[in-house]
């Protein structure tokens, strides 16, 4: 089932999302279903405080080498934690969340990270450049944070007159 995304300025995407504790159907079922939302609706990545479930977990699924999103390598990430950062990366980022909006941030270019998969069963994973970058900007999301959070002072500024301004012409 394709999840109603939760879009800037919702209060909700601030929420801090709590820990999963019940490995169960019902988790299963709605990874199943933010997976399909994030296909749906172009995505590389999901989490779930962005559907309106303040839980922490994440799906990714980035483009193989010929440039389809194969299931097989969905990451669905419960619980995650960095232990690791290395380096540093500028990558431009979007969001589901902060539709139609794209800018450069600055990331770490390698991390490492420990989660649990849908079953609870915990795992250790390396992540460099696209993945790496997509892992940070999802576990932002469950600290109840967005991308535009860390685009500084001028770009900040120039968002926040094209989201005015785009919300007065839809207001027309």
């Amino acid at each position: 089932m394709v999840l109603e995304i939760l879009t800037y300025p919702n209060k909700k995407l601030h929420v801090r999302s709590k820990e999963v504790v019940e490995f169960d159907d019902e988790l299963a079922k709605f990874l199943d279903d933010m997976y399909e939302t994030m296909i749906s609706k172009n995505g590389i990545g999901l989490a779930a405080i962005q559907v309106a479930n303040p839980i922490r977990a994440v799906v990714i699924n980035l483009a193989n080498e010929e440039g389809v999103q194969d299931k097989a390598d969905l990451l669905e990430l419960i619980n995650p934690v960095i232990t690791q950062k290395e380096d540093e990366i500028i990558y431009q980022e979007g969001c589901l969340s902060v539709p139609g909006y794209y800018e450069e941030v600055k990331r770490a270019r390698k991390i490492t990270l420990n989660y649990q998969d849908r079953n609870g069963e915990k795992h250790e994973l390396s992540a460099d450049e696209l993945l790496a970058v997509c892992i940070q900007h999802e576990l932002d999301h469950l600290d109840g944070h967005l991308f535009i959070e860390r685009i500084g002072y001028n770009n900040r500024k120039k968002f926040d007159k094209e989201y005015r301004k785009n919300k007065k012409e839809k207001s027309k």
